[in-house]
């Protein structure tokens, strides 16, 4: 069962590659194609966007299919999306991969939470599924601090060629580890989408939004605050991502084992106004660095430790509907994103400096605490 789990992982670890290592090499990439910082920033909201088209669309060609079959294709689709951005010559091509590498991520997590529910030991299924995002988290930690390495000294190309590369490893770890599992109950296409004319899953979908936007308002621009505002060299900026990926790891562990513990509402709860309150705490301290350190890795941790407690419970509110349950969590975290890359860029354009867009995420993040709350009053009020 373990190595069912693993397997997962390493496409979660691909995905966090892809997914997350823009953020770090976003003076790069921008130097390449001669284009603004924000502007290069909507290549992060272009894979978010395509996660947010992907998830739905996705789910509906093969909501019928046997749940191996269809991480043989999303891996496909990822290995395709990422070699065209290795190889593309200019900016607008380089959207357009992104948007396609990004189609496949909330499907993904939607099979993949399905299988690993199937594969978790009793009372443990919040921990299987942090398992599985544990890859992710690996990436932020290891991967992510490595490309930005690559991406400074060698080319932010290579990056992408070695996600192109880990799609193909993961398509053979899927075929030796993950066990024949049936086709979900068959549906027609409105009863993948029953489950939505509940609020349950509206609540928390907009919870994931905000807490997830409101962290990457932050998180997106967090290389030239770390540089330009806490006063940190530029050299120095793989080591601070190898610490922000640690955090997640640790937060992603935390999530898991404390959502089994008590329940996967109200640590999500609990995380997202710890992110608020750590993130007004960024907007107010940035320039004293060790201080903007420390807030870095507790609101890298926030991001992670809202995972597996968020999928899980989008998975039990979707019944009939898993898949797209499933995959609606990671739709809700990309379309935060998205938001968070655009909003968070926001007053850098304005010209009053990157330490505001913590400030914006701040907000945000707070209305998702208190979105949690009426969930938790109104839905899960006896657990």
């Amino acid at each position: 069962m373990k190595k069912g789990l693993y397997a997962l992982s390493f496409g979660t670890f691909g995905l966090g590659i892809a997914e997350y290592i823009m953020m770090s090499i976003l003076p790069d990439v921008a130097a390449d194609f001669g284009v603004s910082l924000p502007e290069t920033g909507h290549l992060i909201s272009a894979y978010a966007l395509g996660v947010c088209v992907g998830a739905p669309l996705l789910v509906i060609v093969t909501r019928n299919w046997p749940l191996k079959t269809i991480l043989y294709t999303l891996m496909t689709l990822f290995i395709v999306g990422n070699l065209v951005t290795t190889l593309s010559p200019n900016y607008w091509l380089t959207l357009c991969a992104r948007f396609v590498s990004g189609m496949p991520h909330g499907a993904y997590f939607g099979t993949g939470v399905i299988i690993a529910n199937h594969l978790a030991e009793k009372g443990k299924s919040t921990s299987a599924v942090a398992t599985m995002v544990m890859g992710m988290t690996v990436a932020n930690l290891m991967g992510v601090p490595l490309g930005n390495l690559l991406g400074h000294y060698l080319s932010w190309r290579v990056v992408f060629a070695f996600a192109t590369v880990w799609g193909l490893v993961t398509v053979w770890f899927i075929c030796r580890w993950i066990p024949v599992l049936p086709a979900m109950p068959k549906t027609n296409m409105k009863g993948q989408f029953r489950f939505l004319k509940k609020p349950q899953p509206w609540l928390l979908a907009a919870a994931t939004v905000l807490g997830n936007g409101g962290i990457f308002c932050w998180y997106s621009y967090i290389n030239p605050l770390m540089t330009d505002v806490s006063g940190y060299p530029v050299g120095v900026m793989p080591i601070l991502m190898l610490l922000a990926g640690g955090s997640m790891c640790v937060g992603n562990y935390l999530g898991g084992v404390l959502s089994d513990r008590f329940t996967p509402a109200r640590v999500s709860m609990l995380t997202q106004l710890v992110a608020c309150l750590s993130l007004l705490s960024i907007f107010l301290m940035a320039s004293y660095a060790w201080l903007s350190l420390l807030l870095m890795c507790i609101t890298t941790g926030c991001l992670f430790a809202l995972s597996s407690p968020q999928q899980l419970l989008l998975l039990r509110h979707s019944p009939g509907g898993e898949l797209m349950g499933g995959a609606m969590v990671q739709l809700a975290f990309n379309l935060g994103n998205a938001l968070g890359a655009f909003f968070g860029g926001l007053p850098i354009d304005a010209g009053w400096g990157v330490r505001y867009s913590a400030l914006i995420g701040s907000l945000f993040a707070l209305v998702g605490t208190l979105v949690f709350v009426v969930f938790i009053r109104r839905y899960e009020r006896n657990e």
